[in-house]
């Protein structure tokens, strides 16, 4: 399917947290802005969106968050100065950035989990399906993974993305149990957040990609409190499970956790080492620091 026959065009990225395992440089720039060579993780997830079809962002922020916006902002001044300098390569680089897809900002007030912030999303989604990118979790892959969510999409129904784990691992994720369709897509009848590995239902594991139907709303604003205090989504993707509504997708690509200093340190490594005009350099800077 063509990003322009898919069905969903809007995609969700709650962006609220406080990025605590970055202090202290998160103390005044988001962990979003953080760069992966030199393009922030939240360009990463915007332009992988982009590339599936969507064409309009929805970004969940807090306060201090104003950064992630201005960056898909016009910036006249900037412009301005680049075109007097006859720059013209960097011109049109940043004014990309702004022609990417529409951008817009809802205000989290309080930070009650993932899916209290999807359900603050509600007022810029409307009525028709959307996807959910976790901006933390990058993932280079020939296709778009949010794309291939996609194309696994049925009406009604939530798709996640699922990725094989240890068993040992399986309490830093929501873990999904089901029938297997075939290789890469289960019937997801059951979900649970972060069990020990002892509780686990499988080793397949939900990371940061996903459709949602738009009555997951209504879920989400019924749904209670659960681990750590919060209204956590895959609370309400279990209620959708319990109906039959739940597609689980294996998705194909390298994913990186850019939440934690190692994930962001090892995703920087390997997209540098992707770049013609730095791989040789950079391998002679590791081999003098080895």
């Amino acid at each position: 399917m063509s990003p322009a026959a898919r069905p969903v065009k809007t995609a969700v990225l709650p962006v609220a947290g406080l990025g605590t395992r970055f202090l202290p440089v998160t103390k005044s720039v988001p962990k979003e802005m953080l760069p992966l060579v030199d393009r922030p993780c939240i360009e990463y997830a915007v332009a992988e969106a982009v590339a599936a079809g969507v064409e309009r962002v929805v970004m969940v922020v807090s306060r201090g968050k104003e950064a992630l916006a201005d960056y898909f902002d016009r910036n006249p001044l900037l412009e301005q100065h680049l075109e007097e300098k006859g720059k013209e390569e960097q011109l049109a680089l940043v004014r990309s950035l702004s022609d990417m897809c529409d951008v817009v900002t809802i205000r989290q007030g309080e930070a009650l989990g993932l899916g209290h912030a999807v359900l603050t999303a509600r007022p810029g989604v409307g009525d028709q399906p959307f996807a959910v990118l976790l901006a933390d979790d990058v993932v280079d892959a020939e296709r778009p993974a949010i794309g291939q969510l996609i194309d696994a999409w049925e009406p009604g129904r939530a798709v996640v993305a699922l990725m094989e784990v240890p068993r040992a691992e399986t309490r830093k994720y929501g873990v999904c149990a089901g029938e297997w369709l075939s290789p890469d897509r289960m019937s997801v009848s059951a979900m649970v957040e972060k069990p020990d590995p002892a509780d686990a239902p499988s080793n397949h594991a939900i990371v940061g990609r996903y459709v949602l139907p738009p009555d997951i709303f209504e879920i989400l604003r019924r749904t209670p409190r659960g681990r750590g205090g919060e209204i956590q989504l895959t609370d309400a993707l279990a209620a959708l499970a319990v109906q039959g509504r739940v597609t689980g997708k294996v998705f194909e690509g390298q994913r990186f956790d850019t939440g934690n200093v190692l994930g962001w340190l090892d995703a920087t490594l390997h997209f540098a080492r992707k770049r013609p005009d730095l791989a040789g350099p950079l391998a002679e800077i590791i081999a003098r620091h080895s």
